[in-house]
């Protein structure tokens, strides 16, 4: 009854957007659905263990996440749900201060990167978290957005490509107690 009155459907609406081998799929959720809640909450737990309870999806925020504004993609092993990657159009975020050092805000043309995580038995095998990651990127680009921004902890950007530029560095991103810093870069071809 509660996620009925959160407007949640029973089942989520998703699309399919990659298939590859042994029932591995992309999907985009459209609309989130109470069938895939726990499992996702479950997948943010990864997230927890790195940057603390406040990064966790809860029944009370996951609407926040996934919802008509953004763009959650999640990878199913076997139906399971293994992992997930969020995106927002940078202009969802325009009364936030971090994102006025973005020179592209207004622009249209980059997608902000909420969060990216893939289940701990998952991470190094298969191919997962990099299938994942380009059918997102492929997926954002072929929609005219030239850029990828996000917040990430300080030095990690530098893997993600040659043009990824840091934009600025926030001590301490959202009482985190870690050093973030928010990054851009170009969607090349992948």
């Amino acid at each position: 009854m509660e996620q009925l009155a959160l407007g949640i459907l029973e089942k989520s609406k998703t699309k399919v957007i990659a298939e590859g081998i042994n029932g591995f799929k992309i999907e985009l959720i459209e609309k989130i659905g109470s069938d895939d809640i726990a499992q996702l909450i479950e997948v943010s737990e990864e997230l927890v263990k790195k940057f603390g309870e406040g990064a966790k999806l809860t029944k009370s925020n996951i609407t926040k996440y996934f919802n008509k504004d953004t763009l959650p993609f999640v990878a199913r092993q076997n139906s399971k749900i293994i992992g997930y990657i969020i995106g927002v159009p940078l202009e969802y975020f325009r009364k936030e201060a971090w994102a006025h050092y973005d020179i592209n805000l207004g622009k249209n043309n980059t997608i902000y990167t909420y969060a990216f995580v893939v289940s701990g038995p998952f991470q190094k095998r298969g191919g997962y978290s990099k299938s994942l990651k380009r059918v997102y990127l492929n997926w954002v680009k072929k929609r005219n957005y030239h850029f990828i921004t996000g917040h990430t902890e300080l030095g990690v950007a530098k893997n993600f490509s040659r043009n990824t530029e840091t934009v600025k560095i926030f001590p301490e991103w959202y009482g985190s107690r870690v050093s973030f810093e928010y990054y851009r870069r170009p969607i090349l071809e992948e």
